[in-house]
This record gives C-alpha cells, structure tokens and sequence, in this order.
C-alpha cells in the first residue's frame, strides 16, 4: 500500500473504543462469553502482529472482519460429528439456545466450511448470521454484488452436495 494512503493504527486506542464491538460480534457466532473473550484477544494480537501491513483508515470494518475469521477458524476446528448437513445450517446454529445442538450444528458448519475459501466463508456469515444484504456484503468484502451471488449459489451447491453424500 503506497505510504500516502497508510493511516497509522493506534492498537491501544482501537481497543477502547472497539473492543466490545468485537467481543459482541465473538460472542454471536460462538455463543460462550469465555471463548468470545479469547478470540477477541486473539482479534487484538493479531493486529498488533500485523500493524505494519494494516491501514488504521477503517478500523470497524478491519476489526469486524479479522473477529469473524478468528470465530470461524475456531468453529471449523472442532472435532464433534455432526448429525445432519444443510444449506440453511448457519441460520439455525444462530437462532439455536441448546448448547448441544449448538455443537452439532457447529460440527455440520465445520464440515461444509472446510474446503471453503475464507471469503467465501465470510460471506456466508454475513448473509445467514448477521442478516447484510448481498449489496452490504459486497461492499464489506470488496466484492461485486454478483461475485457475491455467485459465490453463496455455488457455496449452496456444494453444500447442497455434501448432505446428500452424507453417511
């Protein structure tokens, strides 16, 4: 990134101001404040690691985004068997109160996420868990409102897919 376009990131400062942005966005998507706790110090490492090659120009967005992969790099790395697989699992693992069935459902978001690209799976979160438009998640991940479109409709596919294959 040319020099003139880098805004210095204040760590310390970006973690006042959003870190309960980040711990809320954690604690959505894994549903226990312990775990949400430590990914959203993982989310602040990980800038401080990184400072060098990130722009403090829109700390929201890079925050929100770096929370989202470090909470779906840890969903994806559980090891439980999931029951079921769907296209529709994201939206239930969200809307889903029984931390059982929470498991399972992550276990089924592992394995339909597994041979994903990570955009791809930040798409999705974004569409079935926060709720965005494909218009507010093309402009999160830079992408075209149809690079959007069709990456959930071959995300779906394959997904579609991978139930039906299922033992």
């Amino acid at each position: 990134m040319p020099e003139q376009e880098r805004t210095e990131l204040d760590i310390g400062a970006a973690y006042d101001r959003y870190g309960p942005m980040v711990f809320r966005r954690c604690l959505q998507l894994l549903r226990d404040e312990e775990k949400a706790r430590d990914a959203m110090q993982e989310v602040f490492v990980r800038l401080l690691a990184h400072r060098d090659r990130l722009s403090g120009r829109y700390p929201s967005s890079l925050l929100f985004r770096i929370a989202t992969n470090v909470c779906l790099n840890l969903l994806r790395a559980r090891k439980i068997r999931a029951e079921e697989p769907g296209s529709e699992a994201l939206e239930t693992i969200a809307a889903s109160d029984e931390s059982e069935h929470r498991t399972v459902l992550g276990d089924l978001v592992d394995r339909l996420f597994r041979r994903e690209k990570a955009s791809t799976r930040e798409i999705a979160v974004m569409l079935y868990v926060d709720g965005m438009t494909l218009k507010e998640a093309a402009r999160e991940t830079g992408l075209s409102v149809s690079g959007v479109r069709k990456r959930i409709r071959e995300f779906r596919a394959r997904a579609l897919a991978q139930g039906r294959a299922a033992p």
